[in-house]
């Protein structure tokens, strides 16, 4: 094979040409005979056993050069590729193939290639690290959902529902007299006060005596979901049960029954313990992800739209994955239409996240080739010590780092990232709560 006119074009495409040899063509042409002639009958001969020749005489003698074609092409893309030297990000797209007089084929591949990056400021940003206090309220807060997750659920049957109260419900929703999608389910428990319904709805059955059944009137949220937002619409409610939970007392038998602790106050030393590393690292992963997005948004790159295009892909293929949607031959048409996101809410909550990962992988890549790092953690490392004895360390709130700190801890980044989804509310007969926007 040979490598012509190799030719880098605007917005980070480039495009060349590779010609394949008479003898690679031939061979390729014959491997098409041989796996086509099976099923390719002549007058006189059995079937699969007709020359090449014959056929050839009777189809013309371009019959099987389409599939020769085909067979090459991926040869010819990476030989082309590997003699060029191009960073190719992305799919190719072939834009011409011709077959010359020897014969052989000639194929023009049109690329997109990774961007020139060039750096801005990366060292010495700052940004505010939150200060972590944890008050005895927030203790307590996590106190009182384990004894929630431990209460007793208690029957009730000699007064109304009330605020607190766990109700077994069946509804079924109208829209102008019309029963809508999703809005019917039968021994639904919800918990009065939770807010898992709409607005308004939960208020509506406080009050309610078991086996009333009453009519509840609901006016959807401008931002709920395209065919409900702001419409009103009228629920059938019936009450079937109630029950209500009893909670355990606040002393050391508790704690010995929900923890490794034998007093009440070792156990919430042990709280206060755990939610101060938690809000700790969410602190520092805030602060450094701040850091980065300031390095990330300094860059100069014109980036290719395929990047932008590939990662959204993954974000939607991973977020897919959660809900046991794993096959990657679903098409993302299909995975858009199973998440409910419409391409507005795509452009303007998923895409711009999609181009942020793709500024930060470029940026790492460019700091890692800047600092002239290899790929091991002892590289990172050796630099961010660095880094570190030049800029200082700081515990202030308003802290001084560098991108390459931030860097070492997540250089070994994977595709897999994922972007918040935006919330795409759905009453609780219709399937299941999407993350929303963090």
């Amino acid at each position: 094979m040979i490598l012509k006119n190799v030719e880098k074009k605007e917005k980070n495409t480039a495009v060349f040409v590779v010609e394949s040899d008479g003898a690679e063509f031939e061979k390729a042409v014959n491997d098409a005979y041989l796996k086509n002639r099976s099923s390719i009958s002549i007058p006189g001969f059995r079937r699969g056993k007709a020359p090449r020749a014959v056929i050839e005489g009777m189809y013309g003698r371009e019959v099987f050069y389409q599939d020769a074609m085909d067979e090459l092409a991926p040869a010819a893309y990476e030989f082309g590729v590997k003699e060029s030297g191009l960073k190719v990000v992305g799919a190719p797209a072939i834009s011409d193939v011709n077959v010359t007089e020897e014969p052989a084929v000639a194929y023009t591949f049109s690329v997109s290639v990774y961007p020139e990056v060039t750096l801005g400021q990366y060292k010495g940003l700052e940004a505010v690290k939150t200060v972590v206090d944890v008050t005895d309220e927030d203790v307590m807060k996590e106190l009182e959902g384990t004894r929630k997750r431990n209460a007793r659920m208690l029957d009730i049957d000699d007064r109304a529902a009330q605020m607190g109260d766990t109700a077994d419900i069946n509804f079924d929703g109208y829209l102008n007299g019309e029963r809508f999608d999703g809005g019917k389910a039968e021994g639904y428990k919800l918990e009065l006060g939770s807010h898992s319904f709409v607005p308004g709805f939960e208020e509506q059955v406080a009050g309610m005596q078991i086996g009333e059944e009453k009519d509840i009137n609901i006016t959807f949220p401008e931002d709920y979901t395209p065919e409900l937002a702001g419409k009103d619409v009228v629920f059938k409610v019936k009450l079937n049960a109630l029950t209500t939970p009893e909670l355990p007392e606040l002393d050391d038998e508790f704690a010995k029954d929900v923890s490794e602790f034998d007093t009440l106050d070792e156990y919430k030393a042990s709280i206060r313990e755990n939610l101060t590393k938690v809000r700790t690292d969410a602190a520092e992963n805030g602060f450094r992800a701040e850091v980065l997005r300031q390095a990330a948004e300094n860059i100069t790159a014109e980036i290719p739209d395929v990047m932008v295009e590939e990662k959204l892909e993954d974000i939607l293929r991973n977020y897919a994955s959660q809900f046991g949607l794993r096959d990657r031959n679903t098409t993302i048409d299909d995975i858009k239409k199973l998440l409910g996101l419409t391409d507005e809410v795509i452009d303007q909550n998923l895409r711009p996240s999609a181009l942020s990962q793709v500024k930060m992988d470029l940026l790492l890549d460019a700091v890692m080739a800047a600092e002239e790092l290899g790929e091991t953690d002892e590289g990172f490392e050796a630099y961010v010590a660095k880094v570190a004895e030049d800029v200082g360390a700081s515990s202030s709130t308003s802290a001084r780092s560098s991108c390459a700190r931030s860097t070492a801890r997540i250089w070994r980044r994977s595709s897999s990232s994922t972007a918040p989804l935006p919330r795409q509310n759905k009453f609780p007969g219709q399937g299941i709560e999407i993350y929303s926007l963090g």
